[in-house]
């Protein structure tokens, strides 16, 4: 985000409709001009499910500012690793490596893998360090897990580079 260094923070709630429903209060926000989010995504994990459902939030009031691929691979690397088998554990392992050059340390992806488990819900958002405090707020009441990883500017321009952020080339 321009004028000073990104975070990435997880909101991991206790049940698989929460995220969905905190969702419009936040979309609110944005609307207002209350809540700056670069990008966002949202993951459902039914119960019984072998997979979280993502779905892609754009800036909460319109469309990203990051390549549409940005969660899919940074999703894929947290929740599918597992899952796929040592061949694409293997592969995605060498990614998440490069993931943690850019400022999204290992134990940041272990421990979001280890609280976003079946039955529960997540909110994924790219913003501003002051952000998550915005956030937080406006979930006051509702129970939720706070990760996050704070990037350095350095840090978040070579994410945006590894990741396709197109905007940054001059493209688009």
């Amino acid at each position: 985000m321009i004028g000073g260094p990104d975070t990435l923070a997880v909101w991991r709630f206790e049940t698989p409709d929460t995220a969905e429903r905190v969702l419009p209060r936040l979309e609110q926000l944005a609307r207002e001009g209350d809540l700056a989010v670069e990008d966002a995504a949202l993951v459902v994990w039914p119960p019984r499910h072998r997979k979280p459902r993502p779905r892609e939030l754009g800036t909460l009031d319109g469309p990203g500012q990051l390549w549409s691929g940005f969660w899919g691979v940074l999703l894929a690397l947290i929740f599918l690793t597992p899952i796929a088998g040592p061949r694409f554990g293997a592969a995605a392992g060498a990614v998440a490596g490069t993931l943690a050059d850019f400022g999204v340390a290992d134990d940041f992806v272990k421990r979001v893998r280890d609280a976003a488990t079946p039955g529960t819900s997540a909110l994924f958002v790219l913003g501003s360090r002051s952000c998550p405090d915005r956030i937080g707020a406006a979930l006051d009441g509702v129970p939720a897990m706070l990760l996050r990883a704070d990037l350095s500017d350095e840090q978040t321009c070579h994410l945006r580079d590894a990741l396709g952020d197109e905007s940054v080339h001059g493209l688009g």
